[in-house]
């Protein structure tokens, strides 16, 4: 776990610092995003943020202008405020990589939109995604999962765990749900790698997500003609029909649910792996009393916070957060690991404790915006980290802890390769 930066900021006590002088207007923004030192913690500016300037501004890799927020009660109430918009077609929209907000304006994720049309996009998804619908996905969901892991220990190796395990069983599952054919797992991730990328421009993001949208539309087609038991003919069925939705919203709801849903799982799988390699105590742990999966796997969601920055917003009139007025009209972006290693929530935020009691993470976002898939996620990781560490007791790293390639670019903070043996 990283140790925090002794800089008089980073070195304050923890907690809030209200009673503190205020931070300085005139003091520049500075740089975002900011790089986490540790992959297991949120970066270490976060702590001074937090303490000394809680709703602060920054400069975006675009070079435009923003806000941040990293208190866990300010990120709640910004994501609740319904003053608060989600609309990327919004021209200060805070979109950190130069294609992005030119893509989402053209391809309307519905993540990226505001009530009503939001509401229409996420209640098409919701019946699919209830608990109870989730609970019977498990027996496929290890079935598929043991199928991986057989295909993966019978190549031998060393391996890459991101593509032979983490993506393959998040694209294999969601893609399954949908009723995508599995033909290319690597095909799934290469388009959310460049339209996720905050180096891509703005015709690399649309021609990714153009082929993507081409093969979901040929599946839609199909489907029109011979429905099947999966969730794009349930879709086509009940949704796209005169007056409700287009087909191009149809396949925009399709695209986000797939890059949405297989590329943080990855992440979450990927990362869990490498936390409990480098903490054996926690593995041991769990393989001795599987009953703290369920808990566990919050923790690690917690910890980890894979989707820091996917809560981009715009206010849309001025909003005052501790202390602060962000005026309307300017981009915000809360930092869900900065909310979920706030000490004032989370005693010693940095310790993983598959014990800790009134875990309330962010890790999924909250309010209206919150993951619609989000029990499909637990599920998943669960059944993933449980089979793995079950029927690979002796994994490990092939190589040094140094050759694990983290990726910073990317929309979802994970692993590009770790390479593994047992």
């Amino acid at each position: 776990m990283r140790t925090p930066e002794t800089t008089p900021a980073a070195s304050a006590a923890p907690g809030r610092s209200a009673e503190g002088a205020a931070p300085d207007p005139a003091t520049p923004p500075r740089d975002f995003p900011l790089q986490r030192g540790c992959p297991f913690a949120a970066p270490a500016e976060y702590d001074a943020l937090r303490t000394h300037d809680p709703v602060a501004r920054v400069t975006l890799p675009t070079r435009r202008e923003a806000w941040v927020v990293t208190r866990y009660d300010d990120v709640r109430e910004l994501l609740s405020d319904p003053r608060v918009s989600a609309d990327i077609s919004r021209p200060n929209f805070p979109a950190l990589g130069e294609g992005e907000q030119e893509a989402g304006a053209r391809f309307r994720p519905f993540i990226r939109t505001d009530a009503p049309e939001h509401t229409k996009y996420r209640r098409m998804l919701l019946p699919v995604f209830t608990v109870r619908r989730v609970r019977a996905m498990r027996p496929a969901v290890q079935a598929r999962v043991d199928e991986i892991l057989d295909g993966m220990l019978a190549a031998g190796g060393p391996v890459d765990l991101v593509s032979a395990y983490a993506n393959a069983v998040s694209t294999s599952v969601i893609c399954e749900l949908l009723g995508v054919p599995r033909k290319n797992l690597e095909y799934f991730r290469d388009v959310t790698r460049i339209s996720g990328s905050r180096h891509s421009t703005a015709a690399q993001v649309s021609e990714a997500l153009g082929g993507l949208f081409g093969l979901l539309a040929e599946l839609v087609a199909e489907r029109r003609e011979e429905p099947r038991d999966d969730l794009i003919s349930k879709l086509v069925t009940d949704h796209l029909v005169p007056g409700h939705v287009t087909k191009d919203q149809l396949l925009s709801t399709l695209g986000i649910t797939i890059n949405a849903g297989r590329e943080t799982t990855t992440s979450m799988i990927a990362l869990s792996t490498l936390l409990l390699l480098d903490r054996p105590e926690l593995m041991e742990e769990l393989r001795h009393d599987t009953s703290l999966m369920p808990a566990a796997v919050d923790e690690l969601l917690r910890v980890l916070s894979v989707a820091d920055s996917i809560p981009l917003r715009v206010a849309a009139e001025d909003i005052d957060l501790s202390g602060r007025t962000i005026p309307a009209d300017d981009g915000v972006i809360a930092l869900l690991a900065g909310a979920n290693h706030d000490p004032e929530q989370f005693d010693d935020p940095e310790r993983v404790d598959f014990h800790r009691t009134d875990n309330h993470h962010v890790a999924f976002g909250h309010g209206v915006h919150q993951c619609v898939g989000q029990h499909l996620a637990r599920l998943e990781l669960e059944v993933a980290l449980e089979t793995l560490l079950r029927r690979v007791p002796t994994l490990r790293l092939a190589g040094d802890r140094d050759d694990v390639t983290v990726k910073h670019d990317s929309a979802t903070f994970g692993l590009e390769e770790m390479m593994v043996a047992w």
